[in-house]
């Protein structure tokens, strides 16, 4: 059933590629080199990919791109469209019916899904959208027969290991200076058995008690 105000996630789509460059850059912007039109698109056409959506309806039917971020976030951001942008795909625009506020993807390789992106806009934090970003990726992981489940985060980045940890994953290595922007190191982290009796349990009680907790979140469309 629809909410008011509600938030919703779908598989990701062509015409969401811009919105989505918008959030890789407000939730990264330190990242580098960032995604561009044309690998995203190149990415929506892998089978080995897999990408959700987080947005919520625009009843005025536009979206428009909030202020916020320094000139120079807002400048690099137009600086990548000029350089970056795939004009056989035609031309970036973040008018839409939705107005996207995060994403999330995956790579399946045979039993393994590995996390390669988790991310919302700043002005859509402290909502409960992040983490059900992931526990959607989780669901979606299983659904695709995944065994285990991967990720790398910053070692400084402690409140996301914190969440990775609530759903079972665990530091199982380091990738040294994995992060080009300032040769951070990163932690491999991973699940057990997302399959297995004992994970469900926990994983589906978890899952309740976000949706309890945040009533605006709604299935997957």
């Amino acid at each position: 059933m629809e909410q008011e105000n509600a938030y919703y996630i779908r598989k990701m789509k062509d015409q969401d590629i811009p919105q989505v460059l918008e959030i890789d850059l407000d939730a990264f912007p330190t990242q580098w080199p960032h995604p561009t039109s044309s690998s995203f698109h190149h990415e929506l056409r892998n089978k080995l990919a897999h990408y959700i959506v987080c947005y919520r309806d625009n009843p005025d039917g536009r979206f428009i791109t909030p202020p916020g971020g320094s000139f120079l976030t807002r400048a690099a951001g137009y600086v990548r469209y000029l350089f970056s942008h795939d004009r056989f795909f035609g031309p970036a625009s973040s008018t839409d019916k939705y107005r996207l506020a995060g994403m999330a993807g995956i790579w399946m390789m045979v039993d393994e899904a590995h996390i390669v992106t988790i991310g919302t806009r700043k002005t859509e934090r402290n909502r409960g959208l992040g983490e059900w970003l992931l526990i959607s990726i989780i669901d979606m992981a299983v659904r695709l027969g995944a065994r285990i489940v991967t990720l790398e985060v910053r070692i400084s980045n402690t409140p996301a290991q914190q969440l990775y940890a609530k759903y079972g994953f665990t530091i199982a290595g380091t990738r040294r200076k994995y992060y080009s922007d300032n040769g951070e190191d990163a932690y491999i982290m991973s699940t057990g058995d997302i399959g297995s009796q004992d994970y469900q349990a926990k994983f589906q009680q978890m899952k309740a008690e976000h949706h309890q907790r945040w009533a605006h979140c709604c299935e997957i469309n």
